[in-house]
């Protein structure tokens, strides 16, 4: 399949354009305690209608590792006491900038339509500039950056450009897909209704 990559980035704190908040209401909290599980569902759950397979074959100590290193940061949407959403940080830094990846972002299928997830990624993008303010010794951060493709969610792109990140670089490659996506509900026999 040919996959069309589009990386985005933000230079600057000022260039974030909030969407504005959700009609219904929604806490955005930080996952401080690493939870292989709770990660994994999270992941599972937001990307299995769209081909996430990278992370499904890592083992529970890998993900904690993962979730253990220092500027890697989840932060979570939730609707009346339901995860709706999350949006995952993983900073780099050097002796003098901080550069900080979206690494993964999305809602799970309840939750979509519902203005939810403009309103996670501005606070998402807001958490992600001032991230050195929670690790102590991290340089200032000089950039948040993004990448989305066509095996996304149709409104990824959109949303991403609607909150002021600038395209910066566009790839195409031919990439080996599975035939029907992974599903959180993989297992459900087939010609059940998933819904």
């Amino acid at each position: 399949m040919l996959v069309t990559t589009t990386y985005l980035e933000q230079l600057s704190a000022d260039d974030l354009v909030p969407a504005k908040p959700p009609a219904e209401p929604v806490d955005i909290v930080r996952a401080e305690g690493p939870s292989p599980e709770f990660s994994r569902f999270l992941y599972s759950a937001v990307g299995g209608d769209w081909f996430w397979i990278d992370r499904l074959a890592w083992s529970r100590q890998r993900w904690r590792e993962y979730l253990e290193t220092p500027l890697v940061e989840t932060w979570v949407a939730w609707s009346h006491g339901t995860p709706a959403g999350y949006i995952e940080l993983a900073g780099v830094s050097t002796v003098d900038t901080t550069e900080v990846e979206i690494a993964y972002f999305g809602l799970l299928p309840g939750f979509l339509g519902r203005g939810i997830g403009g309103h996670l990624l501005s606070v998402g993008c807001q958490k992600a500039w001032d991230m050195a303010s929670r690790w102590p010794g991290t340089p200032k951060v000089s950039r948040v950056w993004v990448h989305t493709c066509n095996m996304d969610g149709p409104a990824a792109l959109t949303n991403y450009q609607a909150r002021g990140f600038k395209p910066y670089r566009v790839t195409e490659t031919e990439e080996d897909v599975p035939d029907s996506s992974p599903s959180f509900w993989a297992g459900v026999p087939a010609g059940q209704p998933r819904d």
